[in-house]
Formats: structure tokens, C-alpha cells, sequence
């Protein structure tokens, strides 16, 4: 796969799970050229990923060189002039519709210039390009400045009908098209904040729909009601959540790419109290705690209590913008104490009347109800089907900010929530069954064998390797010092190889083993491959003494497991993951 749109996330590895939503996405994209998908709007709160959703689907998109014809922009969060706007985004259309073409990745994140789109056109006969050049040029000569932008939000829809094609609309953060786009070029009028509205007709296209991302819910919510009328965009909701599985893959996969030490048991552990947000997760990973250490429960714990807590850290700084510019648009005690009762108590929907009374309001049911939706709009809350029914967001990242941020200013007691106590019930209450929480380990093994396998080894620090693989001959304990996965060697012909985890001891032993995540059969042929790695190896490093360890989740052949017993290689077909 090609990535030709340098993605946000940076390290294409860093993006994990999302299993469902790809699967969902891809089942709307395969339905493009039937003409049977219907515009749809990505909504969810920042950071939870969206960006590098729909910037991997554009990847994906782009490199698999079918019938769809990606185009990817992003609306900055910053003022703009509407003709630049125009300018810009029909530069990066033409682009990615040319780059597409033509098999170009160099022009997707280097947009082609007008003069140079033109000449594209002209050269290859595509008189719909050349045709926008001329028009938009002239206007924006004479400030039909309007018509400039007509010309470029159509030329999608326009260049698909023409030619036949399909043509998927990607427009990033949607919302600020309401207040970030100006008639001024000095910015000193009003935005125009009836822009989204330019997207109206072109929205129900059925040959190049249109995929909107949006940030914050109840905002996008009433634009597109307003100016996007009639169900125009269905509703796609992206929860910040992965599954258990993906947000345990995610610690170990950022673990690696930061070079940061954890533990199978650890990993588990940063992953309950993380709700398995991949955010969250790499807020702890990356911590800028002092004394951060993701080897022990403790460790965790007060890493995991640091990023609540610390109100510079960055995952508190992702939703003090929530909080604060909501709270302060409601009188300031009771919104924190509406907003508060509210996350505790999440579980069900509470009237303006039942608030009043549960938190003894001095202030008017209806002056309560128009903080309540000011708080909908702000998506710090949930809104009923009833006008009169608010609840609390399923969100556990904003309770826990809440709670550590508003509990002590607003609670009688005026002690500070002790947050790290309920961490600690929540390690205990999740460590107190071992086979939980060895099928919570067997979900990610397929996945993430060699990484399982290499953080069971750093844990143990003396141990015989007979304990993980059979038919071990060598029975002395081993002093691990430096656990490394996928190193490169490289045959005297140039050839490179990888092994899955070397493993050095003390006394000059090294462990090396294959790690065979498939759920078939390892053949004669994968133990023979395993072998010729082995035997580079030695030859690299003539000084250690080499033990070999084969671990194949899917089991042996019987002239495999024959094999590995004829070359000293271990065999197992599971492990002891603590």
C-alpha cells in the first residue's frame, strides 16, 4: 500500500483496530459506483481519531486504483478569504484527481498550481480542467467572487458526471467552514456562517458523495439541519473507544514505537484504566510524568493519575477547550455543578425540574434548561428524545477530568477525589482471575505473538527456556539483559532477514526465536527458513552461543516438530504470559 497523503498520526503503525468502522466505510465506498451511497457525516469528539480515519481511507483508496477517485481537504482552524478558499480547494481537487490519474503520489501533498492544472488539461484532452482554469480566472479578474467559489465547491460533481466517474468528497473538520471563512480579506467583517450551505445540492450527488468529518457534535448537528436540510448527510458516529482487543494491541504497538518498557501484566493494566482510548494510551506512553515507570502497578497508576490530573498535560489540555469555552458561557457554579452531577451520574436521563431539585438550584427550570443545551451544543452533555431529558456523556476520559478538575471546588467535604484509589480497586478487581486474564492476552496473540512473548521474557529476570519451549537441552538459567523483537541480519549475499525476538544472557547466550502467529500448521519448510536464520546469526556473532526457541500458535506437522527435534530447536505452541 502507498501512502501519497502524509498522514496526521505520522508513523502509518501507529494507527490500530478500527475493524468495524473500515468495515462499514468500505461496505459504503464498494457501493460508489452503483451510485447507491449517500452522503454521510463523520461525527466525534477530537482526538478520537477521525482525521486518520479518513485520511487512511483516502490512502487505501488511492492505492487500490479502482472505480473511486479520492479527494481528501481539510478546513483549517484558522481565518481564510473565500476566494482563497475557492482557490485552494480547487487546486487540491484537481491534484488528487490528477495524481490519481496519472499514478502520481508526488502532487497530493504538493498541489499543482492553476497554470499548471490548466496545462494538464490541455495535454491530455480534458477540457473540464482547462474550461475551470479560464472561468475562475476571469472571475476572480472582474470579484465575482461568488462565482469563483460556485465554479469550485461543483467541479467534484461536475468532473465525475462529465467523464462517468465516481468521485469520493473528503472535507475535514466541516464546521469551521461556519466561522472561518470571510467576505474581508482583512477579516474585520462577520464570517460567512451560512457556507456550509454552498454544499446543499452537490451533497445529495450520487457520483461524487461526500464524507464530512466534524469535531464537535451538537455544533455540526444544527448545521447541518440548518443548512443542509432534509437528511442530507446521515449521521456516522466515531466513538474515541476501540475495542478491549485493539486498545490492548495499541499499548503494545506504541509501547514498541516509542521504545517505552511495559509488561503483559502492565499492558493490561494501562489499558483498563485508559478505557482502551488509543489517546488516552498514548498520553501515558509518552508521558512527561518525572517518575514514569510502566514496569509496575504503581508505575501505571501514578502515570495514568498524572495525565488526569495535571492540567498541562495534554490530555487534560484536549478538553479543557470543552470545558472551558462551554462553562463560561453559563454562570459559573452551577453549570460546573449541572455538568458535574450529570458525568456521575451518566446511567440516565435527568429533567431541568429533577436537577433543580436533586442539587437545590436557586435559578428558573428554564433558565437551567438553556444551560443544559448550551451544553449539548458544546458536547459536554447528551440530549434526549424528550426536549426536557439531558444525560451525562458515555464518555470515561471526561468524567475522570471532571471529577478531578470540578469535585473538590464544588463537594461540601472539599477533599480532592483521590482518583489513584479508585485505579487501584479497579488493578485489583481486574488481576484477581489469572485466566481472565489470559484470554484477555489470547485475543491479541495472533497480532502481537512476538511482542507478548519478548515482554514475558523482560519480566522474568532468571529463568530456563525450557519453561516456555519443550525439547531444550540446554537446562541453565538464563540472565536475560537485552530483549529485542524484529532485528534485521543480513546473509553475506545481501539478503536481509528478520528474527522476532532475540534475547541476550549474561554469560554470552542468546536467545533466538520465530514467532508463527497464522492458525495453520508449521510446515518442514517455515523450520528449515528458521534454521538458515539461525545459522546467520551465528556467523555474525560467533562469540554467543545461539538457543533457538520455535513458537507456531497454529501447532507443528508431524515432520516439523521432527525437524526442530533434529536441529535443537525448541518447540511450543503456547506460553506462560506472566
Amino acid at each position: 500500500m502507498q501512502y501519497p497523503l502524509e498522514e496526521k498520526i505520522g508513523t502509518y503503525d501507529l494507527l490500530v483496530g478500527r475493524a468495524q468502522e473500515f468495515k462499514k466505510l468500505n461496505k459504503w465506498i464498494a457501493n460508489i459506483p452503483n451510485k447507491l451511497s449517500k452522503s454521510g457525516a463523520i461525527l466525534g469528539r477530537r482526538k478520537s481519531g477521525k482525521t486518520t480515519f479518513v485520511q487512511r481511507l483516502f490512502n487505501q483508496i488511492w492505492s487500490a486504483n479502482g472505480p473511486v477517485i479520492p479527494f481528501y481537504i481539510s478546513i483549517p482552524d484558522a481565518p481564510i478569504w473565500y476566494p482563497h478558499l475557492a482557490i485552494k480547494y480547487y487546486e487540491t481537487f484537481a491534484s488528487h484527481y490528477i495524481s490519481f490519474m496519472e499514478r502520481d503520489p508526488l502532487i497530493v501533498d504538493k498541489p499543482l498550481n492553476m497554470a499548471q492544472i490548466k496545462a494538464y488539461g490541455e495535454a491530455n484532452g480534458n477540457q473540464v480542467l482547462v474550461e475551470d482554469v479560464d472561468y475562475m480566472a476571469g472571475y476572480l479578474k472582474s470579484g465575482g467572487y461568488d462565482l469563483v467559489w460556485d465554479r469550485a465547491y461543483r467541479a467534484p460533481h461536475r468532473m465525475a458526471s462529465f467523464h462517468d466517474q465516481r468521485i469520493l468528497v473528503i472535507i475535514d473538520e466541516f464546521q469551521y467552514l461556519s466561522t472561518h471563512v470571510y467576505t474581508d480579506p482583512t477579516f474585520k467583517d462577520k464570517p460567512i456562517e451560512a457556507m456550509p450551505g454552498s454544499f446543499h445540492e452537490v451533497s445529495e450527488s450520487k457520483v461524487a458523495p461526500m464524507l464530512v468529518t466534524g469535531s464537535y457534535v451538537g455544533w455540526m448537528i444544527d448545521l447541518m439541519d440548518k443548512y443542509l436540510e432534509a437528511g442530507r448527510l446521515s449521521h456516522i458516529s466515531f466513538s474515541p473507544y476501540l475495542t478491549e482487543a485493539e486498545g490492548l494491541q495499541a499499548v503494545y504497538k506504541y509501547a514498541e514505537l516509542y521504545k517505552e518498557p511495559i509488561t503483559n501484566e502492565t499492558a493490561l493494566q494501562i489499558n483498563e484504566l485508559c478505557m482502551s482510548d488509543p489517546f488516552f494510551i498514548s498520553c501515558v506512553i509518552q508521558s512527561s510524568y518525572p517518575d514514569r515507570d510502566l514496569t509496575t502497578t504503581e508505575g501505571v497508576i501514578e502515570t495514568v493519575n498524572y495525565e488526569i490530573s495535571n492540567r498541562h498535560s495534554e490530555l487534560s489540555g484536549t478538553w479543557r477547550e470543552y470545558i472551558d469555552q462551554t462553562v463560561e458561557r453559563i454562570n459559573e457554579l452551577y453549570g460546573k455543578s449541572l455538568l458535574l452531577h450529570l458525568s456521575k451520574h451518566n446511567d440516565r436521563y435527568w429533567t431541568p425540574r429533577q436537577l433543580k431539585k436533586a442539587l437545590q438550584l436557586e435559578e428558573a427550570e428554564n433558565v437551567i434548561q438553556r444551560k443544559l443545551i448550551l451544553m449539548v451544543n458544546g458536547d459536554l452533555i447528551d440530549w434526549g428524545v424528550a426536549d426536557i431529558d439531558f444525560r451525562g456523556l458515555q464518555d470515561g476520559t471526561l468524567n475522570l477530568i471532571l471529577q478531578n478538575r470540578f469535585e473538590k471546588e464544588i463537594a461540601e467535604h472539599q477533599v480532592p477525589p483521590d482518583l489513584r484509589a479508585d485505579f487501584r480497586a479497579q488493578i485489583a478487581k481486574l488481576t484477581a482471575e489469572k485466566n481472565s486474564l489470559r484470554g484477555k492476552l489470547n485475543q491479541v496473540l495472533g497480532v502481537m505473538g512476538e511482542y507478548l512473548l519478548a515482554n514475558a521474557f523482560r519480566s522474568r529476570k532468571r529463568f530456563k527456556l525450557g519453561a516456555y519451549f519443550a525439547g531444550i537441552s540446554d537446562d541453565r538459567e538464563l540472565n536475560l539483559t537485552n530483549v529485542r523483537t524484529r532485528e534485521i541480519i543480513q546473509r553475506s549475499d545481501g539478503k536481509k532477514m528478520e528474527l522476532d525476538v532475540v534475547a541476550e544472557s549474561s554469560d554470552e547466550r542468546v536467545v533466538l526465536v520465530e514467532v508463527r502467529k497464522r492458525q495453520t500448521k508449521t510446515s518442514s519448510k517455515d523450520v528449515e527458513d528458521f534454521q538458515e536464520k539461525v545459522t546467520v546469526y551465528q556467523a555474525l556473532h560467533p562469540e554467543q552461543k545461539v538457543l533457538a526457541g520455535f513458537l507456531s500458535l497454529g501447532d507443528f506437522t508431524e515432520e516439523a516438530r521432527h525437524m526442530c527435534e533434529q536441529s535443537g530447536i525448541g518447540w511450543a505452541t503456547a506460553f506462560a504470559y506472566f
